[in-house]
């Protein structure tokens, strides 16, 4: 009895290891889909339709990107879970999903319900302020605001984003107080520092950069750890004695389950697109940086982002959000 259950045991694993290699062989066997939890034209978008032609090539299947918005990203990473684990629906995810599992109460998945495939871009924030501030670095920010306690005010997307978490962070570290306005998107924060009725925003650097260029608000500082190529006159946080670093990921995911054979093929098609002139171009043009990585560098990457993110939301004392 005791050899027949350990024949059988390696016969069932021997079935199982040669149904996962056959279903590697013949994927994709049909469209893919790539959904994006954010709005058409956004930094989420832009590289998910890069990737998604490169795949398309590659693999010999239709790659079809679904914005699919709300929720912080959530409706669309949940959309993917919902759908069978064979690596034909992923998600363009980001630092922004393994968040979510500590910055919502009742957030519907957790970190293991995410199979990596790969880190595509790594990207800092601009500390944007209008283009007649008073403020021409950080320090002279910080000094304003050291003036005038709680008068200034900050552009945020919702409780626990980085526009919100970056703010209070320079508040804990150079002892001022801000008053935080929120707003539906970056984009409109940003239009209100043009107008200059918000003294302070943080933002992806591809959405300031174009007001920059064309003098409509001042980038007085970078969460780079160094200057970046794009930007090379503003320094960094850092130069400025703020001790902050801070940058967001974007990668593409699949659901856990989804055979490693196939997680692997896709780790490859896109390492592939990543290092093609089309996507380092574009990206390299508004300061976001591309970088592909291993599946397993990339899985911890995002168990790391969400220690990092439940140390940061009870440190500065963030509430938890309902759903």
């Amino acid at each position: 009895m005791h050899r027949f259950a350990v024949r059988a045991g390696l016969l069932g694993l021997c079935a199982v290891a040669a149904s996962t290699f056959a279903h590697a062989q013949t994927y994709p066997s049909k469209p893919i889909r790539m959904l994006v939890g954010f709005p058409a034209g956004g930094p989420s978008d832009v590289p998910a339709r890069i990737i998604g032609q490169q795949l398309q090539t590659a693999l010999g299947q239709p790659v079809v990107v679904e914005n699919k918005t709300g929720a912080a990203g959530m409706i669309a990473l949940n959309e993917m879970l919902a759908q069978p684990r064979d690596g034909h629906t992923l998600l363009l995810c980001s630092y922004i999903d393994p968040t979510n599992v500590h910055l919502y109460k009742k957030a519907a998945y957790k970190i293991d319900d995410l199979a990596p495939v790969s880190m595509i871009t790594r990207a800092y924030y601009a500390i944007v302020v209008p283009a007649d501030s008073a403020a021409n670095t950080i320090k002279d920010f910080i000094t304003l605001a050291k003036a005038r306690p709680g008068a200034l005010n900050y552009g945020k997307v919702g409780s626990g984003s980085v526009t919100e978490i970056i703010p209070r962070q320079l508040e804990k570290d150079a002892d001022i107080k801000m008053t935080g306005v929120t707003f539906r998107g970056t984009g409109p924060a940003l239009q209100e520092v043009v107008a200059g009725r918000i003294d302070f925003a943080v933002s992806p650097l591809s959405l300031a950069i174009p007001l920059f260029n064309e003098k409509k608000v001042k980038i007085i500082a970078m969460t780079s750890p160094e200057r970046l190529p794009v930007a090379p006159n503003v320094p960094t946080l850092k130069e400025g004695g703020v001790d902050i670093v801070n940058y967001g990921w974007w990668g593409v995911c699949a659901a856990a389950g989804t055979p490693r054979p196939v997680l692997d093929a896709l780790n490859k098609h896109v390492g592939a697109a990543v290092a093609s002139d089309q996507f380092r171009t574009t990206m390299e043009k508004t300061g976001v940086i591309p970088e592909a990585s291993s599946v397993d560098a990339f899985g911890k990457l995002i168990v790391d982002t969400a220690a990092d993110a439940s140390r940061t939301i009870k440190g500065l004392g963030i509430e938890q959000l309902d759903q």
